[in-house]
């Protein structure tokens, strides 16, 4: 029986994103006769404790691991938190690195190493590990580092350039996730044939279009007559918070409701700025458990992501797969060239709006709310999730990663 490691900073049953992901990229190989082990953290991204319940954590060595199962997958478990202090984070990202090596020496018969960015260091470690196991080593480019720290010329940026390009050129397979994640990184290998592009997926067996009437909470989700957009996720620095300040000024007395669904850093000034300028139709909700997703979803009319310009070019938010294959379209704030526009400007469910300053992005969105139908919506999100089941389904995708594995070995 073949063996891979899939060694991840994140894991279930950590609630983010990339656990969810990962989580179906081990069951598959686990499916496809692999024997499948897993060397991630303790959850600390997004704590869930009905997760926690469903996959709970035992102590293996006492201070040192902890150990879980997910359908009968060993995931071992680093101790770490969320610490607020800058220096005691780097303490705990460092403490992590050299245990997760250390226990990986003692997992034995290695075929395959699945590691996945960020961080960058990770793929470093696991380099190492595979000369030393004398195994295959995939690395997993989710998000470019440096580039998305944007990081001024000097030391620090240098060191981590090098660093990324001794991941790249000695892991033996890189895959990452769009044209544009690609067409930025080939230059940085010696040899090219390294690279491949495999998306990211959804599981459409959860997330698909479902009846939301009797699911939700009528107090945080009321019933309303006009167009409902909807953001759920994390209210952090990746996203672009001032067009929708502006857009939701500008159609302060039109029958626009807006919704934004989560936690994070940004969350406490965006709702300051809603309650300064007394935008009633603004609503902040608290994080709702991700079995509610599809509902929350379903709620809406539209669905809005605004990117970061500083960060739009390094990153591409999963959720739009999970949007699409809930049938709903998207509103997306980006300029061209970037892994969003990429991939859904020629798909025909979302509206793509760029500009150069806030008020330019929330002046073409406000036209373009005021002339939409709701049935021009929902033919948008039919769109949408056709284009998922035939190509980014949870099926169709992690057999990618499966095959890219067995053609290493």
């Amino acid at each position: 029986m073949k063996k891979v490691l899939i060694h991840t900073l994140i894991f279930g049953p950590d609630g983010v994103s990339t656990a969810y992901l990962y989580n179906d990229i081990a069951l598959r190989f686990q499916r496809e006769g692999y024997e499948v082990v897993v060397l991630t953290t303790t959850p600390h991204f997004n704590i869930v404790e009905e997760q926690i319940a469903q996959q709970p954590l035992h102590w293996k060595i006492w201070g040192f691991c902890k150990e879980s199962s997910l359908n009968g997958i060993k995931v071992y478990h680093i101790p770490q938190k969320k610490f607020h202090s800058t220096l005691l984070r780097v303490l705990g990202f460092v403490y992590w690195h050299i245990v997760s090596f250390l226990t990986a020496l003692f997992i034995r018969n290695v075929d395959v190493i699945l590691a996945p960015s960020p961080p960058l260091t990770v793929g470093a470690v696991s380099v190492l590990l595979g000369k030393l196991k004398r195994c295959k080593v995939i690395y997993n480019v989710q998000e470019i580092y440096p580039d998305i720290l944007k990081l001024k010329p000097g030391l620090v940026h240098s060191t981590l350039s090098k660093l990324e390009r001794f991941v790249y050129n000695h892991s033996d397979a890189v895959c990452t996730i769009d044209d544009i994640f690609y067409n930025t990184i080939l230059p940085r290998f010696k040899d090219q044939k390294k690279v491949h592009i495999i998306p990211n997926f959804v599981d459409t067996e959860v997330y698909k279009p479902v009846e939301w009437k009797g699911v939700l909470n009528p107090q945080l989700f009321p019933q309303t007559s006009g167009i409902r957009l909807l953001y759920a996720g994390n209210v952090g620095y990746a996203q672009d918070w001032e067009p929708l300040v502006q857009l939701a000024e500008i159609t302060r007395h039109d029958d626009v409701d807006y919704f934004i669904v989560g936690e994070g850093v940004m969350k406490a000034k965006l709702a300051e700025e809603v309650e300064s300028r007394q935008l009633v139709r603004v609503h902040i909700l608290p994080y709702q458990p991700r079995e509610m997703m599809p509902a929350i979803i379903a709620y809406s009319d539209l669905q809005f992501i605004f990117m970061n310009p500083k960060m739009e070019r390094e990153g591409f938010p999963s959720k739009v797969y999970t949007i699409m294959a809930c049938a709903k379209p998207l509103l997306i704030g980006s300029g061209k060239d970037t892994p969003l526009y990429n991939f859904l400007s020629d798909k025909g469910c979302a509206k793509i709006v760029g500009g150069t300053s806030a008020e330019e992005k929330a002046d073409a969105m406000a036209q373009w709310l005021k002339c939409v139908s709701k049935k021009e919506l929902m033919q948008m999100g039919l769109q949408g999730q056709t284009i998922i089941q035939g190509h980014y389904t949870k099926e169709i995708v992690t057999k990618q990663y499966v095959d890219l594995a067995l053609s290493l070995i």
